[in-house]
């Protein structure tokens, strides 16, 4: 009988890996939940760790798997659930959206799952076969969905979840795009005259002969051949940094390191922040209102904050509830969630009405982060601006200053 590895999640939430004998991955299911756990991914044991699916299969078994945008996958769930709510067949509505969406890897996800839907599958077990395309948030809710029958209901619930999300990435990176794009153009036009066009005034005041230069042309000379003899450097020093960056990030420590001192950061740490804490409020009570079990959702989550500090203290929380004890407490004691969010939160579980009461501090700091992303563009606006004056000022400066010495011996002489 053939054996399949399988990866799960018990009724505390924590996750569960184990091997099962079955004589189909349907079976496999099955005996997997009449274990009490709840299955995110099965797979024929094999050599190679899993066999190919029906679209690796059609490319002779290799899958060239580049990622689904965050913003084709949000259209693609909204599109599901105004099909669902209007009452078409699931068969028929990923037939429909499989036939609209463009070649790749989302196109070939849902054909298969539409596939598997029609071999008797579950939609969240063939949902959860693709965990490149629909993360454990995603196929959870689902599975919540088809347990309380209100597959529609939570399907809005996602696409309403995933928007906003989406909405307040796009705030996020825009307030960014600005001054990134003027500080790249600006340091580019500065190091051309550092390399090109200072070394020629320096050919002069030395043919000149003008002996000790001020301190600021001093300055400014000793920067551009520093510049012009290390130009390699500047290439590859942001080259370097953001390699040891991205090594140290694969490490739990270093992560946890790299993600605190973004918290620490003047104004964009208290963007970050108050995103991470967004996101974690949003989500657990998208979950909660789907009617996900609190520890299945928190151990979901854990891995769905995109911060490790903000991960740290929801485990805590995962741990704290698993022993009887209140949500408020450990994020109290977090050092993350401000004395607003853990209020609420208790306000919320004293009165029955977590989710509804994570929604609103949701809601809140989406404003609060609205509104620290315009005082940000109108605080950098003028910095830079100071900045590049600044800059030009002093370069210009350095420059006219051994040529207005010539002038004041010249005039001596005559």
């Amino acid at each position: 009988m053939p054996t399949y590895v399988y990866e799960a999640m018990d009724s505390q939430g924590k996750e569960v890996k184990s091997e099962i004998e079955a004589t189909s991955e349907k079976e496999a299911n099955d005996k997997i939940r009449a274990q009490n756990f709840y299955p995110t991914k099965v797979f024929l044991k094999g050599g190679a760790g899993s066999a190919p699916t029906a679209v690796a299969r059609k490319r002779g078994g290799i899958s060239f798997n580049f990622g689904v945008s965050s913003k084709l996958l949000c259209q693609f769930t909204r599109q599901f659930a105004t099909l669902m709510d209007a009452g078409l067949p699931i068969v028929r509505t990923l037939e429909i959206l499989s036939a609209q969406l463009k070649p790749g890897l989302l196109k070939d996800a849902v054909a298969e799952i539409k596939e598997d839907v029609e071999g008797g599958s579950a939609l969240s077990e063939s949902v959860g076969k693709h965990p490149r395309v629909f993360d454990k948030l995603y196929v959870n809710m689902i599975k919540a969905g088809e347990a309380g029958g209100i597959l529609p209901e939570i399907l809005t619930k996602l696409a309403e979840y995933m928007e906003k999300s989406q909405r307040l990435k796009q705030k996020i990176i825009g307030a960014l795009v600005y001054p990134v794009a003027v500080i790249t153009i600006a340091g580019g036009i500065l190091s051309l005259i550092m390399i090109f066009i200072i070394p020629k005034f320096e050919q002069m005041f030395v043919e000149m002969q003008l002996g000790d230069m001020p301190l600021m042309t001093t300055i400014l000379l000793a920067t551009a051949n520093t510049i012009k003899d290390f130009w390699f450097i500047l290439i590859f020093s942001p080259l370097f940094v953001w390699g040891a960056i991205h090594f140290l990030g694969k490490t739990p420590k270093g992560r946890y390191t790299i993600d605190l001192i973004k918290l620490k950061f003047p104004i964009f740490g208290i963007i970050i922040s108050k995103s991470s804490v967004s996101r974690f409020c949003r989500t657990l009570g998208t979950l909660l209102q789907s009617g996900v079990p609190i520890l299945n959702a928190l151990a979901i989550i854990k891995n769905a904050t995109g911060n490790a500090v903000v991960a740290a203290a929801v485990e805590n929380v995962h741990n704290s509830i698993r022993e009887g004890d209140t949500i408020a407490e450990p994020l109290r004691h977090s050092g993350v969630f401000d004395d607003l969010v853990v209020n609420m939160i208790a306000v919320g579980e004293e009165t029955g009405e977590l989710d509804k009461m994570l929604i609103k501090v949701a809601d809140t700091y989406d404003n609060e982060i609205d509104t620290l992303v315009g005082a940000l563009m109108s605080l950098l606006e003028p910095i830079l601006i100071i900045g590049m004056g600044g800059t030009v000022g002093f370069i210009v400066i350095s420059l006219f200053m051994p040529l207005i010495s010539i002038m004041e011996k010249l005039g001596s002489n005559k």
